[in-house]
């Protein structure tokens, strides 16, 4: 009998919940791991999650390896560790995880968000973690779920097909191999400055909300985020930010998707402009919009996706107006500065590359005579 890869899953949210209950479904042997202990209680007490899921997908008590609030025991015996929280938290996870990491194992952001694996790898080097560790980030997360209840979870869809790169890119493969066994629906992503760029949030969610914020405040979210968020003035300037995005990618030699072309490609769905194409998404009917401007598609996606982005277009030159300011607005409401927080190109180390030196980096693992 072959033997299974054992999981650990960081973060017991809606998303770490659904994976940690999904790997055990399938038999993996998986750890869930949440710094907070009583988040996990129920967990632990019962031994395991329920699990449910629309249209005949996996459902039934998932019974877990071990639920822990200690990272040493979380990654002792793992050989895939699955993080699974929000991107502005991956630094403070890079820096617990340092001290336990041991040779081999394969670390994989579900997801990075943008420039995730080449923040993880610098808090690494600064934690002085030398053990040899593949970092892998996925370009979105792999399902669609819910936590139910404290020892409960839903998945509403699990996606066909998400890219993931490792870093280096030349580990990719073995990466892919490995996860493969539980999850085959993981694709070749390029390299992890290609999953970054194809960041769809950083365009959809950040600029939605804001110029909704009136609305959004007014009717806490009473109204459908999508269908009636979107006028034609507020797709002319998603457009505006998605032109920008695609000329980031273009600057570092990457060719990324353009928004009308991911919506053709995840949902089939086509139209004349961004805004025909949005109407004529039939999932987008009745998602409603976020109940407050204290949400992930501000705090999470403007210093995590759109800070990045602009970040590197303004060292190799591209005009990022649009999506500057967004940052300033978003700054405003927030009363933070989103410039100081994100994932700016200094703050990763990678201020000081050209184009080709980066590339090289995310490629094979090199910079500067410094291994990722």
């Amino acid at each position: 009998m072959t033997k299974k890869t054992k999981y650990t899953v960081i973060g017991a949210g809606h998303g770490g919940k659904a994976m940690a209950a999904h790997l055990a479904f399938m038999g993996f042997p998986t750890t869930l791991f949440n710094r907070t202990p009583e988040r996990i209680a129920a967990i632990k007490e019962l031994g395991g999650i329920n699990l449910e899921s629309q249209e005949g997908g996996p459902r039934g008590f998932c019974k877990l390896a071990f639920v822990t609030s200690n990272m040493a025991e979380a990654l002792e015996k793992a050989e895939m560790i699955m993080v699974v929280i929000p991107s502005s938290a991956h630094a403070d996870v890079a820096k617990a995880c340092a001290p336990h990491l041991k040779d081999g194992q394969i670390v994989v952001l579900h997801p990075g968000r943008t420039c995730g694996a080449i923040e993880f790898a610098k808090i690494l080097r600064e934690e002085n973690c030398l053990a040899d560790v593949t970092l892998s980030e996925a370009e979105t997360f792999i399902y669609a779920s819910r936590s139910d209840g404290p020892a409960q979870a839903r998945i509403f869809r699990i996606k066909e097909a998400v890219p993931l790169a490792a870093l280096p890119a030349k580990r990719t493969r073995m990466v892919l191999d490995i996860i493969h066994e539980a999850y085959t629906q993981y694709i070749d992503g390029g390299n992890v400055l290609q999953t970054g760029m194809n960041n769809m949030g950083a365009i959809f969610h950040p600029a939605l909300a804001i110029l909704n914020s009136g609305w959004i405040e007014s009717t806490h979210g009473d109204y459908q985020f999508y269908i009636e968020g979107v006028t034609p003035s507020v797709a002319r300037v998603l457009e505006a930010l998605d032109r920008e995005r695609v000329t980031v990618a273009s600057s570092l030699g990457i060719r990324a998707r353009t928004a009308l072309e991911w919506l053709k490609l995840a949902y089939d769905t086509t139209g004349e402009d961004l805004h025909e194409a949005i109407h004529n998404q039939p999932g987008y009917y009745g998602i409603k919009a976020p109940p407050t401007l204290n949400h992930r598609y501000i705090f999470e996606d403007v210093p995590m996706s759109l800070v990045p982005i602009a970040s590197l277009g303004q060292r190799y030159g591209v005009s990022v107006r649009a999506m500057d300011s967004i940052v300033r607005l978003a700054s405003i409401i927030h009363r933070t500065d989103y410039w100081r927080r994100g994932r700016t190109i200094d703050k990763l180390g990678i201020d000081n590359l050209s184009v080709g030196e980066l590339t090289y980096y995310v490629n094979e693992g090199v910079m500067d005579g410094i291994k990722s």
